[in-house]
């Protein structure tokens, strides 16, 4: 099950909109993602200040099976980044929903938010 209030890529990231900081869209992985990675030991993320386009490769995620991309779902400035994952990247793994959040951008469009997957869709794109 996949929290019904979330936006969700093809690339198996959320969006929660909002973010903490004003205009913001908060930015993790998905359960299912974290699961197909395995343990998380290692997070790169973009820099607060950094404008990110959207599809483009932001950061990665290090596990004891691979290097995995983040890609930005959304063009716009970074604002925020968890900076927990710098001493605990695990939280990835037991809390991808919550205190396992990736970064924060402020959108250049905030209706791009609006033409992602809701969460049935996101679940359905994983079975077919």
């Amino acid at each position: 099950m996949y929290p019904a209030e979330l936006k969700y890529t093809s690339e198996h990231e959320w969006l929660r909109s909002p973010g903490r900081n004003e205009g913001s869209v908060r930015i993790g992985i998905t359960d299912y993602a974290q699961d197909a990675l395995g343990d998380i030991v290692y997070v790169s993320l973009p820099e607060v200040g950094e404008q990110v386009e959207s599809g483009t490769a932001v950061g990665e995620l290090e596990s004891t099976k691979s290097v995995s991309d983040v890609y930005a779902p959304l063009t716009g400035e970074v604002v925020a980044c968890n900076e927990a994952l710098d001493v605990t990247p695990e939280l990835v793994n037991s809390d991808p929903y919550g205190e396992g959040w990736l970064f924060e951008v402020v959108p250049a469009d905030t209706t791009a938010v609006d033409g992602l997957m809701d969460a049935s869709a996101y679940e359905a794109s994983l079975d077919s």
